[in-house]
């Protein structure tokens, strides 16, 4: 009987060192050490918001597209659409966001993206047979804050009109915002339109996250 007793006590013990050693590993120094890793780069972990002169804007991971009034020169480098049936572009509109489920044999889906091509076509001046893929195709979640390098420079011609600059100054922009590969082989190179924009001198759309109001 006394040896139950202390088999019992012995694994009781081993029980509750077990506890406290979880509870310090998995409940303190993990959370702690995420924590840490997350103050190497605080500006992404904290959602990489964009800022100017009047507060933080935006965020670097979002691509919500920027609109002019009808009649106004259009200064903005614009994302990958977001919109769907009803409507093909959607411009600015977050809530849009969203694959269509779609397949490539759809009828649907190529009606769609001919009224992209021939609406960024009109807008770029430019043969629609020139208009980039990712330019008449929305991400799966629609708010891809990249593009293509191809679609960026379509966009050269009309932001330096707009903008009174030099098409070279609007290229050297985008060029800074360009990244390469991912590891070096891993995806496309893409532009961030929130950053060229930024430094275009062009304020982004007001943010949807408080702590930015």
């Amino acid at each position: 009987m006394k040896n139950v007793f202390v088999s019992l006590a012995r694994q009781s013990v081993v029980a509750l060192l077990a506890l406290v050693t979880l509870t310090v590993v998995v409940g303190g120094l993990y959370p702690v050490a995420v924590w840490g890793m997350s103050r190497f780069d605080s500006a992404a972990a904290e959602g990489s918001f964009v800022t100017d002169g009047q507060g933080c804007r935006s965020s670097d991971l979002l691509g919500l597209d920027q609109q002019v009034p009808a009649g106004q020169a259009d200064p903005y480098l614009h994302n990958r659409v977001a919109g769907g049936a009803d409507d093909p572009m959607a411009p600015g509109d977050a809530s849009a966001s969203g694959a269509s489920n779609l397949g490539p044999n759809s009828p649907e889906l190529v009606k769609i993206i001919d009224t992209r091509r021939a609406v960024i076509a009109k807008r770029e001046g430019a043969p629609p047979a020139e208009v980039p893929a990712d330019a008449v195709t929305g991400s799966g979640s629609g708010l891809d804050p990249d593009i293509s390098p191809a679609y960026a420079d379509l966009q050269v011609p009309r932001i330096a009109r707009a903008l009174d600059l030099s098409p070279s100054v609007v290229r050297a922009i985008i060029a800074d915002h360009t990244s390469g590969r991912q590891l070096g082989f891993l995806g496309q190179e893409r532009v961030n339109v929130q950053q060229v924009n930024r430094d275009l001198g062009i304020s982004g759309p007001q943010p949807h996250d408080t702590r930015c109001r």
